[in-house]
């Protein structure tokens, strides 16, 4: 099972089309302080309808799911970035 983190900042670029890039992610650790990173690349997971992810996070058809690729201390990690716009415009993050 993988970590959630359920408050996460993003900055994304919102599209003409509907589309939304994300660009640069920021949570609070489990020290109290911030790490922000910029995101290298992405790939937006294909929508399959409500269910519940292998992250353990239930996800409805207006959910949006980011596989993104971030450097943290010089090496590639992926993480999962999660957007449902019907949610008060929440982001959670599956590391």
């Amino acid at each position: 099972m993988s970590r959630i983190i359920d408050k996460v900042d993003v900055i994304c670029e919102h599209q003409a089309d509907g589309g939304i890039v994300p660009m640069r992610l920021r949570f609070m650790n489990d020290d109290g302080e911030y790490e922000t990173y910029n995101i290298k690349g992405y790939r937006e997971a294909e929508r399959k309808g409500a269910r519940t992810t292998s992250d353990g996070i239930y996800v409805s058809e207006s959910t949006f799911i980011f596989e993104c690729m971030i450097i943290v201390m010089n090496s590639k990690r992926v993480i999962r970035l999660y957007y449902d716009p019907r949610i008060n415009n929440k982001w959670c993050m599956a590391i």
